[in-house]
């Protein structure tokens, strides 16, 4: 009898793949590649590792892209319909267990557990499904699957139930809730995300505080690991691309141009974030205009550098959000602004090479978030900064298990122990920010995405 097994022996899934498509004018297809630590992690296995990704068609380009039989190699797009994956993503994943993880409802009046929401749940249930059936299909004897993110917490549960020979393990990219709030789901909900979690053989979290709320949930709410092993991969910075790709002539002309715009001599506080509700890009614009406030000597010396790149903007509340934050710096301007000097420099548009000029320029990094799986950017400023840079840093961050002893605390609540923290950064020595800066680039690139992948590969294996 043949086999009915594929032939892949490492198999990622993910809603987003390593690729992209638009189709052009003429009714061609472009595709885009993507970069970011699972496309390293993968690259580092080599291409004989028979490894294959599988992810959601996101876009009309991807999804005509399946129905041509257009693709690459190593990659396999599923043409869930539209519909159903909007329900799925922004109606359950980002709507849902996203601010359920980040801790970020207002809840005197949400969330609503209605039958909307129900309508929704099917669709998670449906997407979810539709990945592990395509991982079964395609997984060989025994392979090693890695499943990313909350959107497909459901995935080893099912897939488990369909190929009980496979090594399968999940990766969360998010903090977990603790047990107290992870219970303002619906109980069967709960339990469902729970279980399917648990079908995996091993799960990976940032870090150790998120692995332990995951842990207290699994105990109270579904008895108890079971077999599942727990790891927690710290996901590093990049060093080598940061550093060459931030030397790169666009990044030296937005350098030029940045300056120009911040004016000479001036000393910057840089943050590049989403308009994400949980990176807190208002409380820091706040903290930004308190400094201002009661430490009149940085005016006409600072300048706020703010990248704020729009997220999500099809859900109501992130538009709003980011009306907010452009409202917030336009009031900053007004109330302190000179003929020759803008205190807050925002720009909502994404620009990378941008970022980079404006991580080497970095006297103070701002990094406050209210809650974060682990912050990059954290990660990534002390490494391009071209002087070194003082690092404010939220203790809700995930970066701040490893980055903490080095950089300024603070709670990110608290706007005027923020704005205190802000003129301690902006009065440090050079040599000390400097000497600071590479002890965090030390700490930030120690597990790089190549490896961080690999260990988790290796962890699953063995």
């Amino acid at each position: 009898m043949a086999s009915t097994y594929g032939a892949a022996q490492v198999l990622v899934a993910s809603n987003r793949g390593p690729v992209s498509y638009a189709v052009g004018e003429d009714g061609s297809l472009n595709a885009k590649r993507g970069g970011g630590g699972l496309v390293s992690g993968l690259s580092a296995i080599g291409s004989d590792a028979d490894a294959l990704w599988v992810c959601s068609a996101l876009s009309d380009g991807d999804r005509e892209a399946v129905r041509r039989g257009v693709g690459e190699d190593g990659v396999r797009m599923l043409d869930i319909p539209a519909d159903v994956h909007a329900d799925a993503y922004n109606g359950i994943a980002n709507s849902v267990l996203w601010f359920v993880h980040h801790m970020i409802y207002q809840t005197p009046l949400e969330p609503v557990f209605d039958a909307e929401f129900r309508r929704q749940w099917a669709s998670y249930e449906t997407y979810n499904r539709a990945f592990a059936e395509a991982l079964a299909e395609e997984a060989a004897q025994g392979a090693a699957v890695v499943v990313q993110d909350y959107h497909l917490t459901l995935v080893p549960g099912m897939l488990r139930a369909l190929r009980p020979d496979l090594r399968i393990g999940h990766f969360s990219h998010t903090p977990w809730a603790p047990p107290e709030y992870f219970r303002m789901l619906p109980d069967d909900v709960a339990g469902q995300v729970l279980r399917g979690m648990l079908g995996a053989d091993r799960l990976g979290f940032l870090t150790q505080r998120w692995a332990d709320a995951f842990t207290a949930c699994a105990e109270q709410f579904a008895g108890g690991l079971g077999g599942t092993r727990i790891g927690v991969h710290g996901l590093g910075a990049d060093a080598d691309f940061l550093r060459k790709r931030s030397h790169e002539q666009d990044v030296e002309e937005r350098m030029a141009a940045l300056r120009e715009e911040i004016g000479e001599g001036r000393r910057t506080i840089v943050r590049v974030d989403r308009t994400e509700l949980s990176k807190n890009i208002v409380r820091g614009l706040l903290a930004y205009r308190r400094l201002l406030q009661t430490h009149a000597e940085w005016r006409e010396r600072v300048v706020h550098v703010a990248f704020a790149y729009p997220s999500r903007q099809d859900l109501a509340v992130y538009r709003e959000y980011t009306a907010e934050v452009r409202r917030v710096a336009e009031e900053i301007n007004a109330e302190f602004g000179t003929p020759g000097w803008t205190p807050v420099v925002l720009n909502l548009k994404d620009d990378f090479a941008r970022s980079l000029a404006a991580y080497r320029l970095a006297d103070v990094a701002l990094v406050n978030p209210i809650r974060d799986g682990m912050n990059l950017v954290a990660k990534e400023v002390p490494v391009v900064s071209d002087a070194g840079c003082a690092l404010v840093l939220s203790r809700e961050a995930g970066a701040f298990e490893e980055l903490a002893e080095d950089a300024i605390t603070v709670n990110p609540y608290d706007i005027t122990g923020t704005a205190t923290a802000l003129h301690e950064a902006l009065s440090m020595r050079p040599e000390e920010r400097a000497e600071r800066s590479k002890r965090l680039a030390a700490a930030a690139t120690a597990l790089p995405p190549a490896q961080w992948f690999l260990d988790q590969l290796d962890a699953l294996r063995g």
